[in-house]
């Protein structure tokens, strides 16, 4: 979703070429109905669209419960739009004026990510939440839970290292990717999200837990 026609026609064009399928909507009502149409692999969001921004565009696919991963194109000095699209959920972002070449590398990498939060494995039971890793699934007691990619990805992390205590940066690497510049509490509020959906008692949790002055754990 790209609102400078010219930009978006590259971006695809690079894409192909790269062997992957694309479709391209110039404003953002437009593309949220795509998205809900096609359900993409991955979705490149301006925030700068027409009709409705990328924030909202985001907004609305999470709140649909849609975790397909978002790689966001922001101005060079939107911090602030930044923090907020990965706040609700954007899996990475890129900074205009980019390099095609850069952009390609986050896409593979970003999809590279997705696919192995996606990769086979037995249902894990752990107190009172049950983790497919196949499925992209998580119940608590027994309900479905709808979590983001990167809310997924996190929790997978931290269960594969229960019982180990991870820095912020190390679950930016292991989460985000290496080439992830983004601010370290990024870690802090996609913590804080999953504690509110998976915890019984979100204000005193008992499974991500808080090591101060280090990091977080999963508890064993």
């Amino acid at each position: 979703m790209e609102d400078e026609a010219a930009i978006a026609e590259t971006v695809a064009f690079n894409l192909q070429r790269d062997g992957y399928q694309t479709a391209i909507a110039g404003d953002g009502r437009t593309g949220l109905k795509l998205a809900h149409e096609i359900k993409p692999d991955l979705i490149i969001l301006d925030l700068m669209l027409p009709e409705l921004d990328g924030i909202e565009v985001c907004r609305q696919l999470r709140a649909a419960g849609m975790s397909i991963p978002i790689i966001m194109l922001t101005a060079r000095d939107g911090e602030a739009d930044r923090v907020l699209g990965l706040e609700l959920g954007a899996d990475d972002y890129i900074s205009k004026p980019f390099s095609l070449r850069e952009l390609l590398a986050r896409v593979r990498s970003v999809l590279r990510r997705s696919e192995l939060a996606a990769s086979t494995g037995q249902t894990l039971v752990l107190g009172h939440l049950e983790i497919d890793p196949a499925g992209h699934e998580v119940k608590n007691k027994g309900t479905k839970v709808d979590l983001t990619a990167k809310e997924f990805e996190l929790l997978r992390v931290l269960v594969q290292h229960r019982g180990q205590v991870l820095t912020r940066e190390q679950l930016l690497n292991l989460v985000w990717g290496e080439d992830f510049y983004g601010d370290p509490r990024t870690v802090d509020v996609h913590i804080r999200w999953l504690r509110e959906k998976l915890e019984l008692e979100p204000a005193t949790p008992g499974l991500i837990l808080t090591v101060r002055g280090s990091g977080y754990k999963f508890r064993r």
